[in-house]
């Protein structure tokens, strides 16, 4: 049944008022072409801490990203209050891709996949010697999300006042990883710092490791207190820093010599969401001779091409063993 006229035009029709008084909805979002451009440095539930510029700003995620969320290392375009000041509050209306991604899983069986850091240059994987003993499992997880997420990796030995190293860097030799070793003694005396910080130097470097490591000692020393306490929240009623090991945290070297994110401790490195043909790119000697291995190829079964590969002479078989403990690691409990 017709409710119109035969000839209608804009009068004729009758529009539904909009009950809440607002704009409808539609899918043009805003340019934002304004915005300024930010690092985000920490988040706290559902607040981001930035750096714009030479000042710190407190921003919350735009409704327009969605389901899409900032972590620390993102770079980011704000708008809003961008003064710094005390309760002022800017938007984050977009994130730039990001070129690296460390990501992990709560266990292998989660499919949930968490992105803890973004568009880190490194990853240093810190572990003791002893007291806690090596966790080499813990380590192998590691380094395989960092070879899948673009990342290369740096191990950090400490308290070799308690242990050689020697046992743990033979076991990681076949696979060229650049490491330093600790002690106590000279982290007091500084001189270990100056050689962790040698590695870090124009580079943003994710710092990962379990509890009692000596993760958080490491990075306090090699990121002064007043730089500390400038870029990390300080809770009004308690007087104290949020940051300790619950939340990442992007803090910057003297100099402008580059980042050092500190991560809270981890017990376990899911890897549910690693593809193992991701792996192999952090093997260039081993790379070519998967060209016939077949569709779907683990490099870790009878058919793989890489064992005829390496058997004429074109790879180290260490390499290839190296490669496969890395890729077993899935399929093992990091507290074996």
């Amino acid at each position: 049944m017709r409710r119109y006229g035969k000839h209608t035009d804009e009068d004729d029709v009758r529009v539904r008022p909009n009950r809440k008084g607002n704009r409808p909805r539609t899918n043009i979002r805003p340019k934002h072409e304004d915005a300024a451009d930010g690092m985000v440095l920490t988040v706290d539930r559902g607040r981001l801490t930035c750096l714009v510029g030479d000042r710190i700003v407190m921003a919350m995620k735009a409704r327009e990203l969605g389901r899409k969320a900032a972590v620390v290392g993102d770079r980011v375009a704000l708008v809003g209050d961008l003064s710094g000041q005390k309760d002022t509050l800017a938007r984050i209306v977009r994130i730039a891709g990001r070129t690296s991604v460390l990501r992990r899983t709560a266990d292998d069986d989660d499919p949930y996949e968490r992105v803890v850091v973004a568009n880190a240059d490194q990853l240093a994987v810190v572990t003791a010697l002893a007291d806690p003993e090596p966790r080499p499992r813990l380590i192998d997880r590691c380094l395989v999300a960092a070879y899948d997420g673009g990342l290369t990796p740096l191990l950090v030995l400490t308290k070799s006042d308690l242990a050689p190293p020697d046992k743990l860097l033979e076991l990681y030799g076949d696979l060229d990883i650049p490491y330093v070793v600790t002690s106590r003694a000279e982290l007091e005396s500084g001189e270990a710092v100056e050689r962790v910080r040698a590695e870090l130097d124009g580079k943003v470097t994710a710092f990962v490791g379990h509890s009692g490591v000596g993760k958080t000692t490491l990075v306090n020393a090699l990121v002064p207190e007043d730089r500390r306490r400038s870029t990390g929240h300080v809770n009004a009623v308690t007087g104290r820093g949020r940051h300790t090991t619950t939340s990442a945290l992007a803090l910057p070297l003297s100099g402008d010599a580059g980042w050092v994110i500190d991560t809270p401790g981890v017990r376990s490195f899911g890897l549910h969401h690693v593809d193992p043909s991701r792996v192999i790119h952090a093997f260039p000697d081993l790379e070519p001779g998967t060209a016939n291995c077949p569709r779907a190829c683990s490099h870790d079964e009878p058919d793989c091409a890489l064992d005829a590969w390496v058997a004429e002479g074109h790879a180290d078989p260490a390499r290839l063993y190296s490669l496969r403990r890395l890729l077993a690691t899935r399929e093992r409990h990091e507290g074996d």
